[in-house]
């Protein structure tokens, strides 16, 4: 991942560590806090279009009720999961079976009585 500063100054993440304490933190009051805006939204439209468009409103009254529910379990969801590192165990690569070839159409001839004589000499 590539992070770009004000001074174009290239900065490079090189390892697999997570995003900082801070900056996840930051990340959850975000969410959270546009949550609660769309909740307060939803709210002060439900109250004005309340004998305007009952249906609308009536919609916009469920969102503003559930939304904080679900602010906070998004909010609270967890930090990202760290990315997997390969594993230090090397494993023996399994060998395959070598199995004989399977015979082809024109080696199916019928057995002849002698052995050692090809097929169609009499």
């Amino acid at each position: 991942m590539r992070k770009q500063h004000g001074d174009d100054v290239q900065v490079f993440r090189i390892t697999g560590a997570r995003t900082g304490l801070a900056e996840d933190v930051r990340g959850r009051q975000r969410r959270y806090v546009i949550s609660m805006l769309i909740r307060t939204v939803s709210v002060i439209l439900a109250i004005s279009l309340w004998n305007v468009e009952r249906y609308v409103a009536i919609v916009a009254l469920v969102l503003g009720a559930a939304l904080p529910y679900i602010a906070v379990v998004i909010a609270n969801a967890g930090r990202e999961r760290p990315p997997s590192l390969p594993s230090t165990f090397v494993t023996v690569p399994v060998r395959p079976m070598i199995t004989p070839p399977p015979p082809s159409e024109g080696e199916r001839a019928e057995p002849s009585g002698m052995p050692g004589e090809r097929p169609g000499t009499a």
